[in-house]
């Protein structure tokens, strides 16, 4: 099984609530700016189902990270294989990177999806005006949530079956970006250690 240790400290808890609290309150804030200026029904749709996508994504990540396991990564990491290090920091914080993906993204994502079904709800009743307001909130909240949770659990099954491929995508993804931007999820004695 993975890595069982946690790494979760007071002053973490406290920085992942605070930094949850902002971000609720940037991504409400730009939900309810995308409802008032966004006035085309095909991108508010759009926008829904990203946000969904991402839901499903993160939760993908969190789920994998949990069952992953290390050891697959020190030997990638020992032939110097790209995104093998940052898949080792990502198993070893397992309970962070699961805790950030489905709780903080997760719940974000959830939140955001109902603001933005809200927008749309209230842009197709300006097309269709004969439509029964409270059928269509139904409708729209209980698709939202079918493919949430329906997209949940497929991943759910991807990433419980396929645990260290998806770590070592992440893995290579963090690489990238850190080859592209310079900044590294890595801590830098970590990185002494691993080479």
């Amino acid at each position: 099984m993975g890595n069982n240790k946690s790494t979760v400290s007071g002053r973490y808890v406290l920085m992942v609530g605070t930094a949850s609290f902002l971000l609720a309150i940037i991504f409400f804030w730009f939900s309810e700016l995308l409802a008032g200026k966004v006035k085309s029904l095909f991108l508010s749709f759009l926008f829904l189902v990203i946000i969904i996508l991402i839901g499903i994504l993160a939760d993908i990540v969190g789920t994998a990270v949990a069952a992953a396991e290390e050891s697959p990564f020190h030997a990638k990491a020992a032939k110097r294989v790209r995104g093998a290090r940052e898949g080792v920091y990502l198993v070893r914080n397992a309970d962070r990177v699961a805790n950030i993906c489905n709780d903080v993204i997760g719940d974000i994502a959830g939140t955001v999806s109902g603001a933005l079904g809200i927008a749309l709800v209230l842009q197709i009743l300006l097309y269709w005006k004969g439509i029964n307001q409270a059928l269509l909130n139904m409708t729209v909240t209980a698709l939202i949530a079918a493919f949430t949770v329906g997209g949940k659990a497929a991943g759910k099954r991807i990433a419980i079956s396929r645990a260290n491929e998806v770590i070592f995508l992440v893995g290579k993804l963090l690489a990238a970006f850190e080859q592209l931007t310079g900044i590294s999820v890595i801590r830098k004695k970590y990185r002494r250690a691993g080479k």
